[in-house]
């Protein structure tokens, strides 16, 4: 009888379930791979979307000649991004997925005006992922979107995998958000532009590539800086995985190439008697790839040589990154609030409403350690007689 009424329990409960009552047929959603949020002249709110064009495989069709015929580009304007992607909507005959978005670009002129607002509709949306990527664009975003990359399938591929290569600062909307809302109020964007096509292909037939970041003091975008500088605060955050490094040793006029370079970067806070100090301290390390110059990497006395050097470009690249942050941009977006609000949480309190002007003081010593651990395959300089290989 225990048995029969357990039975009829699990029976009875199957009428309990809901179900799929909510699903959507893939057939009835535009899929989004990427977007970009722009200001209009008139001061709206402009989303651009890729939509992926799921016949466009159907039929053994591949890639075709690029992007354009995998996705195509719609757009909405309105006084929000929640209102322009209502717009965007009417232009849809199916509805917005944006699970799969993996790219989201801000115009400079929204990037300038302030990105809260509109970030703030991507944040509380449940569909788009803390994953995506984000970018600033200097080119015209909605030109950005329909470049027809030779490789790839879509230019917002294009990105996502420039940064899947540590090519740029790789930022998550879930690190941007952590960003704006961390101590120190600041952010620090892959600012994008468009490659100049190759001679006699039309404008759109290129990809869109990372030109440096985009600078932003709490939500709005202050300036910019290149790609060496860009390459400075990732070895401050430690997010250089796997790079390449040449540089010049001694008084010779070409370069030796170390990679991949493995590093670990800490930063160590110090208050003294008022004054604010950090210590950035790296280890590094990585094998020679390439030797142009004559000197025999064999050579014990010659390694210990080429390391100094090695250590000196690591060293100024990351001061070269440091320099425009303190006195151009008075800016800290290396992590510096966080450091001293863990290790100085009194004197922080103190500080923290004014730490724009606090960073640019502070004292910042570089103490670098690197190492090569490999002199590479061959022992002398390729293709040069034994009476011409330099010996320290």
């Amino acid at each position: 009888m225990k048995r029969f009424f357990l039975s009829l329990s699990y029976f009875l409960s199957i009428f309990m379930l809901s179900g799929c009552w909510d699903r959507v047929e893939v057939n009835d959603i535009a899929i989004i791979t990427a977007t970009a949020i722009d200001l209009t002249e008139d001061k709206q709110i402009k989303v651009t979307a890729q939509v992926f064009i799921p016949r466009a495989l159907s039929g053994g069709g591949g890639m075709g000649t690029g992007g354009g015929d995998l996705t195509l580009i719609r757009k909405g304007i309105g006084i929000n991004l929640a209102d322009a992607v209502s717009k965007l909507q009417m232009v849809l005959p199916r509805t917005i997925f944006w699970g799969q978005c993996k790219v989201f670009i801000f115009g400079m002129g929204l990037a300038e005006n302030g990105i809260r607002q509109q970030f703030d509709f991507l944040v509380r949306h449940p569909e788009p992922r803390g994953r995506a990527f984000m970018f600033v664009s200097k080119a015209d975003t909605e030109k950005v979107l329909q470049l027809l990359p030779p490789l790839e399938r879509y230019s917002g591929e294009v990105l996502k995998e420039l940064l899947d290569f540590n090519i740029g600062l790789p930022v998550t909307m879930k690190d941007l958000d952590l960003m704006l809302t961390s101590d120190a109020q600041n952010a620090v964007i892959p600012l994008i532009n468009i490659y100049p096509p190759n001679k006699g292909k039309m404008e759109f037939e290129s990809i869109p590539y990372i030109s440096g970041s985009a600078l932003f003091s709490k939500d709005k975008m202050i300036g910019t800086i290149g790609e060496y500088e860009t390459r400075g605060i990732m070895w401050i955050k430690n997010m250089l995985k796997d790079s390449t490094i040449s540089f010049k040793t001694g008084n010779e006029k070409e370069e030796i190439s170390v990679g991949p370079v493995q590093s670990h970067v800490k930063l160590k806070p110090k208050i003294t008697k008022g004054a604010w100090k950090m210590s950035v301290k790296v280890r590094a390390e990585g094998d020679v790839i390439q030797n142009e110059t004559k000197l025999d990497l064999m050579d014990p006395e010659t390694i210990k040589k080429v390391e100094i050097d090695f250590e000196k470009n690591i060293k100024h690249r990351i001061e070269a990154a440091l320099d425009p942050l303190q006195k151009e941009f008075n800016l800290d977006i290396i992590n510096f609030a966080t450091e001293y609000h863990h290790h100085y949480p009194k004197e922080w309190k103190k500080v923290k409403n004014r730490w724009n002007e606090i960073f640019p003081k502070i004292e910042v010593s570089v103490d670098v350690e690197a190492y090569i651990r490999r002199p590479g395959y061959t022992s002398t300089p390729s293709g040069l007689p034994k009476n011409e290989v330099k010996h320290e």
